[in-house]
């Protein structure tokens, strides 16, 4: 049995955990821990912190599933920077730092796909298309709404699987319809180009909330998305219910260009909480038809199996999983 702390960093909070590695490869975690980045003045003092809780040491060895760029095979040791609080991480130094002896650093969509290629049949809630598992050869994207629109892919064969973060998220959003007409003509006003996540990624429920109010000539107030979230999907507000059944219909079409891109046909996994939080909405919505609806190619859209990953913590869990990827489950 080997062990080593997984991380997943986002701007607000950094989440913390102990994975185990079972000579057979499985991998486990213990109860995550989670801390607030704007409570640390640095990832090392986070770090730190972390490591009290659990007694004072730690395993010799780490991965970071990370909200950003984390390097390419050209660039291998950036000084990481996050959007949204002002830790840096730079790579060369975190042996030294951290104390450990192997690290492994990974985009957190990444990540994410890493959880969908390692996670048993009964960690996937069935969303559309075929009811049978995802495939065990071939392409299966990978996409998130949650404050933008995470997207990756991983390709395996049998156990044997590589996985490619993408910047997916910021394709240009294609209306189908008069109303999404009407969101994209609102969202252009702000932006010379609006990308998919714009509409499906969390934010995104303003406009298509107040898009839909200026549809109907009506005067709204003004509400943040969570409470935009909150009133659709409980039924409270029928126009915040449109827009969320609007933004289901969206992810469906998204859902649908990205398989067809990366030719996804093993199977779409949609991820984050986000996801989990309207799977009822989801399945009740048109988003099986809207990821069908492509033309001539409805067919084999209509063989993909489509599903919601429900793991309690795939950025954590796919971390581990990419530790073992990278220095196998003996390191």
């Amino acid at each position: 049995m080997r062990e080593l702390v997984v991380v997943d960093i986002g701007g607000t909070h950094a989440r913390f955990a102990i994975a185990s590695i079972g000579a057979d490869g499985a991998i486990s975690l213990d109860e995550p821990e989670t801390l607030h980045t704007a409570d640390h003045a640095s990832f090392q003092t986070a770090w730190e912190a972390f490591r009290t809780r659990k007694g004072g040491t730690l395993p010799a060895a780490v991965s970071m599933a990370i909200a950003g760029p984390v390097g390419s095979p050209g660039n291998p040791n950036p000084v990481i920077r996050f959007t949204n609080n002002p830790w840096i991480i730079r790579p060369a130094l975190i042996n030294e730092k951290l104390g450990v002896e192997r690290f492994t650093l990974v985009n957190d969509f990444a990540a994410v796909a890493h959880a969908v290629a390692r996670a048993d049949d009964s960690q996937f809630l069935h969303l559309a298309g075929p009811e049978k598992p995802l495939g065990s050869e071939g392409t299966i994207s990978v996409l998130g709404p949650g404050t933008g629109l995470g997207v990756a892919h991983l390709w395996r064969s049998g156990r044997q699987y590589r996985v490619q973060a993408t910047e997916g998220g910021h394709i240009d959003f294609a209306p189908l319809d008069s109303i999404e007409d009407a969101i994209l003509a609102r969202l252009r006003r702000r932006h010379n180009r609006v990308s998919v996540e714009r509409v499906v990624a969390g934010p995104g429920i303003v406009d298509i909330y107040q898009a839909l109010a200026a549809l109907e000539q009506r005067t709204v107030p003004e509400r943040d998305a969570i409470e935009i979230w909150n009133l659709g999907t409980s039924g409270q507000d029928s126009l915040a219910a449109a827009a969320v059944d609007r933004f289901c219909l969206s992810l469906g079409s998204v859902a649908g260009d990205v398989a067809l891109a990366q030719g996804g046909f093993a199977g779409v996994v949609i991820a984050g909480g986000l996801g989990y939080r309207i799977r009822d909405t989801l399945l009740a919505s048109g988003f099986a038809e809207r990821f069908r609806a492509k033309g001539r190619f409805e067919n084999l859209m209509a063989g993909i199996p489509v599903k919601l990953i429900v793991h309690p913590q795939p950025g954590l869990f796919g971390a581990a999983a990419a530790f073992v990827a990278e220095h196998g489950e003996a390191a």
